[in-house]
């Protein structure tokens, strides 16, 4: 910057037209003001602008389910909304609530309130969630609101905010200048056809944004916050930031799509089904070139063909030079009114012609998904777009998305795999998911007379059928095997071989050194220590010739029987000695621990065994059970519960093993307890976390 200042009079001179009186204003241009003055001016602009959205600004705290491999996979999101009006609706990003199961919005005043989801418009990338009334009146909350501004009047320069909740951190605002206030994004870098976005698989969004490129930094966590001006007013909603720049959906366009979804809960566009080519490189003067045509739609029916050249809509001429006028064009023609009779005047070489085409619905592109656990896979809706790109006759039938390993749809003859298309279950037609899934519920119930069912379904244009059973095979107890208890000797060890046994000096014998003698065994009251190198057993030589021998004196001492006396040769700073141990029965490790889960908080417990007292220097007063798994995503993981955690008291249930925290939890969900407090044991220290579970309707369970 430079040292007088003139820098900062530069670029805060527009800021000036905001501040001040006209009298004012004159008096800056006659003596230029300090830098010291511009800064607290844009200071106090910036601080004004920012008190009129900042208590509008919510944290948005969900769970989702991605699917993946055959079986729903729960998660946990985060993202940035605002609130628009006095009934609390949020407004955010659709791929900030993609796939959400649960909703929690954080406000400014720290209050944690639940929330629904009132629509979802993939192709702007836009949702509007709805916050709890209940429990903003329980809470006391005060409602903030926060308005959206033109963002047609947006100019390249204008000094814009972003707001939001980056890394899921506390409310944060950077400060930038809009580069661009209609980006497109194009297939190639010297190509005019605007490309398609899909920030989910199988689904394009931005078809009729032009986007507001900005540099206000934008981190992941931001998604769904509001772009705002120095009056303080919404001009976009944040969607996409990296490499220093950021885009905006435009106010004017998300204004529009919050009204429909809060109206209707969807956004209902109409679609003649053609994609358009800017004219710039084709030597066009007039018109748009109709770049494709989807077969089967109306633009298709009504005789329009890759080639023409449309040059009139209605009564109003067409000309789209440029890729950043194509989003205009597609708006305007979805804004038809579903089943609408569309005029077109086009060119076909040398020949004028006029059609009409009445409009068809544009769905979205990808169908809803969801999981079937008895049989092991994922199965998606199909859409009339995914039925065109898979070369489908019909929509009719469902993709099946995943197949899990081992599920009884994986080992059926023949299996059944990835976009395989069902269309009937046991000879009755699936129209769609919500046919499959009704029809799965009946076939699957617990007094379903049949063990088999048979699916069939189409593969590469081919038709078969398979037998999926009914129920899952029955399933093994939860614990895992355990070995029957054979003789063990209470030491770790391990192997010395021929190098090693060199630089330990003395007889320089192999054999198995013993690394720790464990308390409360029969070994502790042997004549046994750290850095023994045992020899022989019962005279018997047990040498270890390489490094995969690490288990070769576990297993010579197995061979005995327990209860009987063993005579160890060791050495001890290079002296044999005898050494004799009565050897006792092995003790179960922590992959042989007994275990239990709770499907409610999805937590797996196991007991404590001895290797964890050993290892954690427990003494017998500690008690409890071990976190096996806590799913990231369920009540126990979302409450900070980890792995390797031990839980000594669930509320004022004392937590001793298996049978007490079985209690408990039955307990607690008898009571359906709006906070759990799970008081536990990690390292060294005590915790207290603390979890609510949503006792209220859950999703379907398939």
């Amino acid at each position: 910057m430079a040292p007088d200042g003139r820098l900062v009079i530069r670029t805060c001179s527009a800021i000036l037209l905001l501040l001040g009186s006209s009298r004012g204003l004159l008096r800056a241009q006659a003596t230029p003001p300090t830098s010291e003055s511009l800064q607290v001016d844009l200071r106090q602009v910036i601080e004004d602008a920012r008190n009129r959205v900042f208590p509008a600004l919510v944290n948005i705290q969900l769970v989702t389910s991605m699917y993946s491999g055959g079986k729903a996979i729960k998660a946990r999101a985060v993202g940035s909304g605002t609130i628009i009006d006095l009934d609390g609706h949020v407004l955010t990003n659709q791929h900030v609530t993609h796939n959400g199961r649960r909703f929690r919005c954080t406000l400014a005043g720290k209050q944690e309130v639940s929330a629904v989801l009132v629509g979802e418009d993939p192709l702007t990338d836009l949702a509007v969630l709805r916050l709890n009334a209940e429990e903003l009146r329980s809470t006391k909350a005060e409602l903030h609101v926060a308005g959206l501004g033109d963002s047609s009047l947006v100019k390249v320069g204008d000094f814009v905010m972003a707001m939001g909740s980056p890394l899921a951190l506390s409310r944060s605002v950077t400060l930038g200048i809009v580069s661009n206030t209609e980006r497109v994004f194009a297939e190639g870098l010297f190509d005019q056809d605007p490309d398609d976005m899909r920030l989910s698989p199988g689904q394009r969004t931005g078809l009729f944004t032009r986007w507001i490129q900005h540099d206000a930094l934008i981190n992941p966590g931001n998604s769904g916050g509001p772009l705002v001006n120095l009056r303080g007013e919404i001009i976009g909603v944040n969607e996409l930031g990296g490499g220093a720049m950021g885009f905006a959906i435009p106010s004017n366009l998300a204004r529009e799509v919050a009204r429909s979804l809060i109206a209707h809960g969807e956004v209902a566009r109409s679609w003649i089904g053609v994609t358009f080519k800017p004219i710039e490189k084709t030597g066009l003067s007039r018109g748009v070139l109709v770049n494709s045509v989807v077969k089967g739609s109306p633009a298709d029916k009504a005789g329009l063909a890759p080639g023409d050249v449309v040059v009139q809509i209605g009564d109003e001429p067409i000309t789209v030079r440029f890729a950043e006028e194509v989003p205009i064009l597609l708006k305007r023609i979805a804004d038809f009114n579903i089943g609408a009779d569309v005029t077109l005047a086009f060119e076909r070489g040398a020949e004028a012609h006029h059609v009409s085409i009445t409009t068809d619905k544009l769905h979205k592109d990808r169908g809803e998904e969801r999981e079937f656990r008895k049989w092991g896979i994922t199965a998606l809706d199909i859409t009339p777009l995914a039925a065109l790109e898979h070369h489908l006759d019909s929509a009719e039938g469902v993709f099946v998305s995943g197949v899990r390993g081992g599920s009884s749809a994986a080992v059926a003859k023949p299996a059944l795999q990835d976009d395989d298309v069902i269309k009937s279950l046991d000879g009755k037609p699936v129209l769609d998911l919500s046919a499959f899934a009704a029809r799965y519920e009946q076939l699957t119930a617990a007094d379903a007379e049949s063990r088999y069912i048979a699916v069939e379904f189409e593969r590469g244009g081919e038709n078969y059928v398979t037998l999926v059973r009914s129920q899952p095979e029955d399933q093994d107890d939860l614990d895992p095997p355990r070995a029957l208890p054979k003789a063990w000797i209470g030491v770790a060890v391990q192997p010395v071989l021929k190098d090693l046994a060199a630089h330990l000096g003395g007889a320089a014998q192999t054999g198995f050194r013993v690394t720790r003698v464990y308390p409360n065994t029969v070994a502790a009251t042997a004549d046994l220590k750290a850095g023994d190198i045992i020899t022989h057993i019962n005279r018997e030589r047990v040498e270890p010739r390489r490094a995969e021998d690490a288990g070769l004196f576990e297993r010579q001492v197995q061979r005995l029987d327990v209860g009987t006396l063993a005579e160890l040769t060791i050495l001890r700073d290079g002296q044999p000695k005898q050494v004799a141990v009565t050897l006792e029965e092995s003790r179960p490790g922590p992959d042989e621990a007994r275990r239990e889960r709770n499907a409610d908080f999805e937590l797996t417990v196991r007991e404590v065994t001895f290797f964890d007292r050993v290892s954690n220097r427990w003494d017998a007063s500690v008690q409890g059970v071990m976190v096996m798994h806590a799913e990231s995503a369920g009540w126990a993981g979302i409450a900070g519960i980890l792995p390797g955690d031990l839980i000594q008291r669930i509320d004022q249930h004392e937590i001793t093993d298996l049978d007490s925290f079985r209690r408990a939890m039955e307990a607690v969900g008898r009571d359906k307890s709006p906070r759990v407090a799970f008081a536990l044991l990690r390292g060294v220290r005590t915790r207290f976390q603390y979890a609510e579970p949503d006792w209220g309707p859950q999703p379907p369970d398939s």
